[in-house]
């Protein structure tokens, strides 16, 4: 009873003596964002990976795009992400618009990123591994594998066939973005303008139904407003919007979510996970980048040089410095603070950085899959508890997950 006692009285002491994290210097701060990083699994809604690795011929000639050593380009690749923290991302089986339109070419297109994505974990078994579950990914974490589930960007391979949803859910599928760039068979797209059919289609709310009952998670990211509010009046569990954020600060950005829908959104217990892109944080963004580009590129002529050249690397790199038109760390922790404003916690939150799938868009201190602690850093000082970061790295999409597959289980 005395050893117990005193034991408590230990606890208590060291936590009472123990700096809270205003008292730490920001060397601290970092440090205790990078185990933090290590510590928690980190799942990212949205990483365009795939694509990336069609468009880089992984299938024809590995050696193209090994991602699991350090790649020469794009956001994503094993060491990095190790460094990063990241364990899950989300890989998206991204169709461009324009392969709808061919009949039988969106579920063909489909079909080979899938493929590759398990090659991916074929090829590389130390490295990666398939998640089909939340329980995958944890197993998959414990063995210190990078988990790859899978997201459908693009509800056009289903190909009006209802029987298709069943087969994504069976191939692997754990989300499907029910459009992208323009209207679908399913629904009607923000960035289009045409609204085809006001919302959902006929077939569209079959999907949805059939989504849930498979256990396949709904994401609403890409979709119109009428879409939202439609999905939303009839899901009978929680959906994800993947890699949206906020048009709160991006005012008349219909890819991005207005306050109502968030709140919405939190009502239904769902997640919004935040689009790192910085068009996608900054309303100002395209403004600035524009003069920016301008201005790189007139000094190029008018000097009569190359962007390789040693003097204009070294301008470019100087003018950036005051000049930097990109959005940074703090914006994307901006997002986050009004979601839980709107919201009243970080129970709804979560990161869908759309790396690989932004080009340079990228923010200032986020601009690979390595920077994951440069984020929970900013989070940190703004005062977000240790519990409030793990909710947002993982444990709100991994609920989100886990009710769609307990609910299609039951079906």
């Amino acid at each position: 009873m005395k050893k117990t006692l005193l034991l408590m009285l230990a606890a208590a002491f060291a936590i009472a003596c123990s700096p809270t994290q205003k008292e730490l210097t920001d060397d601290e701060l970092m440090a205790l964002a990078n185990e933090l990083a290590q510590k928690y699994i980190i799942v990212d809604g949205h990483v365009d990976l795939p694509y990336r690795m069609e468009q880089g011929g992984f299938m024809v000639q590995r050696k193209v795009l090994n991602v699991s050593v350090q790649a020469s380009d794009g956001n994503f690749d094993y060491p990095r992400a190790k460094e990063g923290g990241l364990d899950a991302p989300f890989m998206s089986i991204y169709i461009p618009a324009q392969y709808q339109y061919v009949e039988g070419y969106a579920k063909k297109f489909a079909d080979s990123l899938i493929n590759m994505t398990k090659q991916l974990a074929k090829t590389y078994p130390d490295q990666f591994a398939m998640a089909y579950s939340p329980s995958d990914v944890e197993a998959n974490f414990k063995a210190g594998k990078i988990s790859l589930p899978m997201g459908m960007e693009n509800g056009a391979p289903l190909e009006g066939d209802i029987s298709l949803v069943e087969y994504y859910q069976k191939a692997g599928i754990r989300y499907v973005t029910l459009t992208h760039g323009k209207d679908n068979k399913i629904c009607d797209s923000s960035y289009d303008t045409t609204r085809t059919h006001g919302g959902l289609s006929d077939y569209g709310r079959q999907v949805v139904q059939e989504m849930n009952r498979v256990g396949i998670m709904v994401d609403v990211s890409h979709i119109s407003d009428d879409t939202f509010w439609q999905v939303m009046d009839m899901t009978d569990v929680p959906v994800i919007a993947s890699h949206s954020s906020l048009r709160h600060f991006t005012p008349g950005f219909e890819r991005n979510m207005n306050d109502d829908m968030i709140k919405r959104l939190a009502e239904e217990d769902g997640v919004i996970m935040i689009n790192f892109g910085s068009s996608f944080l900054d309303g100002e963004y395209r403004a600035k980048r524009a003069s920016y580009d301008e201005h790189i590129i007139n000094w190029l002529a008018d000097n009569e040089l190359e962007r390789s050249d040693a003097k204009a690397a070294a301008y470019i790199d100087n003018y950036t410095k005051e000049n930097d038109p990109w959005a940074d760390v703090a914006k994307v922790a901006d997002h986050i603070d009004h979601v839980k404003e709107l919201t009243g916690s970080v129970d709804n939150i979560g990161f869908g950085s759309d790396y690989d799938g932004v080009g340079d868009s990228l923010p200032t201190g986020m601009k690979d899959v390595s920077t994951y602690p440069n984020l929970i850093f900013e989070l940190l000082k703004r005062g977000y508890s240790e519990g409030e970061i793990a909710k947002m790295c993982y444990q709100n999409v991994i609920r989100v997950w886990q009710v769609v597959e307990d609910k299609a289980q039951r079906s």
